[in-house]
């Protein structure tokens, strides 16, 4: 497990080795995202009626804060537990206002 701690993006500065199985996966939902959001550009360009880029938008966003969950679930199950079972306590009040931030 301990070479699952390195980092993680709430790990600010700390670095989190990834399987290339794990990189594949992230880059590739990352990537969907990104080409929803590059097709909401496209859909503004052609002046597409706003209820239309809003329910496209909405879904980008949607992708997005599944992607979060993702992160904050492996980030929880691997590196504050690796940093609690360190006696790194202070891990807590950083997921505490990752939380935070992510539920504004």
């Amino acid at each position: 497990m301990s070479e699952e701690l390195e980092l993680c993006p709430a790990c600010s500065g700390k670095k989190k080795d990834r399987s290339q199985e794990e990189k594949k996966k992230l880059i590739n939902r990352l990537s969907r995202i990104e080409g929803q959001v590059r097709g909401v550009k496209r859909m503004i360009e052609e002046d597409a009626y706003c209820i239309d880029v809003l329910r496209q938008s909405a879904a980008a966003g949607a992708a997005l804060n599944s992607f979060n969950k993702k992160m904050l679930s492996c980030h929880i199950r691997s590196c504050v537990v690796d940093h609690i079972r360190n006696g790194e306590d202070e891990v807590i009040d950083e997921l505490v206002e990752t939380i935070q931030k992510l539920m504004k």
